[in-house]
């Protein structure tokens, strides 16, 4: 199951059947989500999300238009006879229990990403002898108060990587001087202009952190914020409003308003106030929802595991009038292999060392008082580790096929991609502008057709030792540039680096098309020169004004 609570688990089922070649692979929806009859979306209160963007103003100050989007989706949800109450983590892992016994399962794995953690360990806890075992990538431990520590786990986060003071400083004066973006609009596709303060700014790095590619970029990213370039967060702004329509908001709402939001004071923290607990406070405020019952779940110390008989009606072809599902016995007991009554499954967790919104530390420490569970932490690896992890996939598969053994598959301290210090790049954002774009890309194509060109015909002439010595050598400085310059792109890991800067060897390399460009004109200024011998001067001049006047400035 897929997490949010709120996001869609269809689109996972490829991708786990290759994770796990030979298994059955069961993808199930939490009820209310977008497969799901009702579907519990909330275009209203993306409205007065995005609302609250469009103003400098702090988020906390502009809660009474939002409170009122949220309330006509109440309202029209309960219009259509949906009862929230019934949308809560208790009830999903009720889902999650009948469904083995609907689909004649005597025993399956269960595995959870992020919020689908929480009512996988209750299913577990509710049905023992029907787990074979449990997987909990970015486990979100029940005792956590998630908005009362958001705020110091992103400022920790940014510890790790070693940039919390330019963070500090980086909000400070975003809070003081709020940026302004050309961005498009989630809901209705029409350009937008919005407004980031200091918190707003923190609460997208946070949401970012999830992406194992960015992580590498946000130490030099923070550094150029800090800095006064601004302009170098617009990759950011531009995903995270498709992050704003990957959740059906209704089922959010109502998980987190029973769920977790009655359990935390919602302190004005020191940190950054984060976009998202402000909003989430004032919708729940609105809807006012009953907490629900904290249940324990199979971390919960000194907790005791209980089967839970389901009374659904099984479904053709499974269990039913006195047929036995394979591999359980005629008797009506457990399978050979199944926990005994009262022992906890087999539990692996996973972390990745700079997700700030499931904190590893949190979740080795929820680990260590169950027997049976243990902890991996990925280096370098933000949110949902199995999916930008090769080495996560691996430890979860090796699992899966001996939940006892010991030896690792890989070794998870090994990081998919450096991280980029600050000062590292020659921050710009230009190469972002050219994904969006590449007409610009146009100048140094011709640049380097008119230097190849030049080369080709230099060599010429020098063979019929006709001249043509600097026209050779100025094509081959022109050539020289581009592959050097293409072999400096290619050493790059991660290509999102490009999203904020390029190397500073760039810049360096621009010093040939300066020599390219001074033969050319000595060769189209020499006595009786043909006409024609301007364009590669011409062309140069060009080039030499995109690179330094718009690609690195």
């Amino acid at each position: 199951m897929s997490g949010g609570p709120g996001s869609a688990s269809l689109q996972l089922t490829g991708f786990l059947s290759q994770m796990f070649p030979g298994r059955d692979v069961v993808v199930l929806e939490q009820r209310g989500g977008r497969y799901s009859e009702p579907r519990l979306s909330c275009p209203e209160i993306v409205r007065g999300v995005v609302d609250t963007l469009t103003t400098p103003g702090p988020t906390s100050a502009e809660t009474a238009p939002l409170a009122r989007q949220a309330l006509a989706c109440q309202s029209r949800l309960e219009a259509q006879h949906v009862d929230l109450r019934g949308y809560q983590t208790a009830e999903i892992a009720s889902d999650i229990v009948d469904l083995r016994a609907a689909l004649g399962y005597p025993q399956w794995y269960l595995f959870g990403v992020s919020y689908s953690t929480r009512p996988m360990l209750l299913a577990a806890a509710r049905d023992p002898l029907g787990t074979r075992g449990v997987v909990l990538d970015s486990l979100l431990p029940a005792g956590a108060r998630w908005y009362d520590e958001s705020s110091a786990a992103l400022s920790a986060t940014m510890t790790k990587l070693g940039v919390a003071a330019r963070f500090d400083a980086m909000m400070k004066a975003l809070n003081a001087h709020p940026a302004t973006y050309e961005t498009v609009d989630p809901l209705t596709r029409k350009r937008l202009t919005v407004h980031l303060n200091g918190d707003d700014v923190a609460t997208i790095l946070g949401e970012a952190l999830h992406e194992t590619d960015v992580i590498p970029i946000i130490p030099a990213l923070v550094d150029g914020l800090a800095s006064g370039h601004t302009e170098l967060l617009q990759p950011l702004v531009d995903a995270a409003g498709d992050g704003l329509t990957s959740h059906e908001w209704g089922l959010y709402y109502a998980v987190q308003c029973q769920d977790e939001t009655p359990y935390n004071s919602f302190p004005k923290a020191r940190g950054p106030r984060l976009f998202t607990g402000v909003v989430d406070a004032a919708v729940c405020d609105t809807w006012d929802l009953p907490a629900a019952w904290a249940e324990p779940d199979l971390l919960t110390p000194g907790a005791s595991v209980t089967t839970v008989v389901s009374n659904r009606v099984p479904s053709e072809g499974a269990s039913a009038e006195g047929a036995t599902p394979e591999g359980a016995s005629s008797d009506g007991s457990a399978p050979e292999g199944a926990p005994s009554e009262g022992a906890t499954p087999p539990v692996l967790v996973l972390g990745g060392q700079y997700d700030p919104t499931t904190p590893p530390e949190a979740a080795r420490q929820a680990v260590a008082a169950v027997p049976g569970a243990r902890f991996a932490e990925f280096a370098g690896v933000g949110h949902a580790v199995f999916l930008s992890s090769a080495c996560g996939r691996q430890t979860i598969a090796a699992f899966l096929d001996d939940p006892a053994a010991t030896t690792r598959a890989c070794d998870p301290g090994k990081a998919p991609y450096p991280i980029v210090r600050p000062g590292g790049l020659l921050l710009t954002s230009s190469a972002y502008r050219l994904s969006r774009s590449p007409i610009p890309l146009a100048v140094p194509a011709v640049f380097l057709l008119v230097s190849a060109v030049q080369l080709v015909a230099g060599l010429v002439s020098l063979l019929r030792r006709r001249g043509g010595g600097l026209s050779a050598l100025a094509g081959l400085a022109g050539v020289a540039l581009c592959a050097l310059s293409a072999l400096s792109l290619s050493a790059i890991q991660d290509w999102t680096t490009l999203a904020i800067g390029v190397p500073h060897a760039l810049a360096w390399y621009g010093l040939l098309a300066l020599v390219s460009t001074g033969l050319s004109i000595v060769e189209a200024f020499r006595l009786n020169a043909a006409a024609a011998r301007i364009v590669p001067a011409l062309t140069g001049l060009a080039f030499l004004a995109w690179l330094y006047g718009w690609l690195l400035s």
